[in-house]
């Protein structure tokens, strides 16, 4: 009789990018959207990229004090001593 072994992974403890407030922010934005409602803050288009949307709606998380890791794309301010 030949047994078969299990593999078992350890399951790795993830701690979330996003705080569920954040999320929330994003599906307002992403509401707003569909509707219709939604505008780029520098010329006031109307939004109709889903990419777009969200970043706005992380943009306005991390005003807001959110938990929400800085933008990659933007260069840090770093004060210089």
């Amino acid at each position: 009789m030949a047994t078969t072994a299990k593999k078992t992974t350890a399951k790795k403890k993830t701690t979330r990018k996003y705080s569920p407030a954040a999320s929330e922010q994003v599906r307002t934005e992403m509401d707003e959207m569909k509707a219709g409602k939604l505008r780029s803050g520098g010329s006031g288009e109307k939004v109709t990229n889903r990419k777009q949307a969200i970043a706005i709606g992380l943009s306005e998380a991390r005003r807001a004090g959110k938990k929400v890791p800085p933008n990659p794309n933007r260069p840090s301010r770093k004060k210089k001593a």
